[in-house]
């Protein structure tokens, strides 16, 4: 049953104050959706659109499981995933 793989990524706003954790199957439209302030949920309300983590599974239902996994972490360990890809947490979307 696997169409096609997906991505786990991390949004956060300027100051780094919000994390928040998704799953896509399309990584560039997604992230666009989310700048666009398409979302009028909390992305939109607390200006959480920066792009600083990402992790492709190369079975979507794997992704789905690893974004509930991560959904569950306390912050903490949210930020160590994201530092040992992004330690300076520079802004990944080239949009």
């Amino acid at each position: 049953m696997n169409e096609k793989g997906g991505y786990v990524y991390i949004l956060t706003n300027e100051r780094h104050t919000v994390l928040y954790i998704g799953v896509t199957t399309d990584l560039p439209r997604r992230i666009q959706e989310h700048g666009q302030g398409l979302d009028k949920g909390f992305t939109k309300r607390y200006n959480v659109h920066k792009l600083i983590y990402t992790a492709f599974f190369e079975d979507v239902q794997d992704a789905i499981n690893r974004e509930k996994q991560m959904k569950k972490w306390k912050r903490g360990w949210k930020e160590k995933v994201i530092n040992e890809q992004n330690p300076e947490w520079k802004e990944l979307s080239p949009l």
